[in-house]
């Protein structure tokens, strides 16, 4: 961590790993609904309260930026879950056999 804010490099790496969380949430929210359909949001929902815990407790702020930005992509994924649904009733996405 040193080197990173040594180097001023700590916007990029939030950047970074900001673009990576928001983008491994797309298929978990698509394989989410897949699997458990829209019952899976309260996962999302103590996932973000966990985030938001871990976020403010974090003394270290690239750390705390991170959890910050997994509690609220969960917070968003549970808006997604809803429209997931829709999206596969659209024919969209595939439905799951059951």
């Amino acid at each position: 961590m040193d080197f990173i804010e040594s180097h001023n490099l700590s916007g990029l790496v939030i950047g970074l790993v900001t673009f990576l969380i928001i983008g491994l949430f797309h298929p978990l929210v698509i394989k989410g609904e897949y699997y458990f359909g829209v019952k899976i949001w309260w996962v999302f929902a103590i996932m973000g309260i966990v985030g938001c815990v871990c976020s403010v407790m974090m003394e270290n702020l690239i750390l705390s930026v991170m959890m910050g930005v997994i509690a609220f992509s969960s917070f968003w994924s549970i808006g997604e879950v809803f429209e997931q649904r829709k999206r596969v009733e659209r024919g969209w996405f595939p439905k799951r056999k059951k």
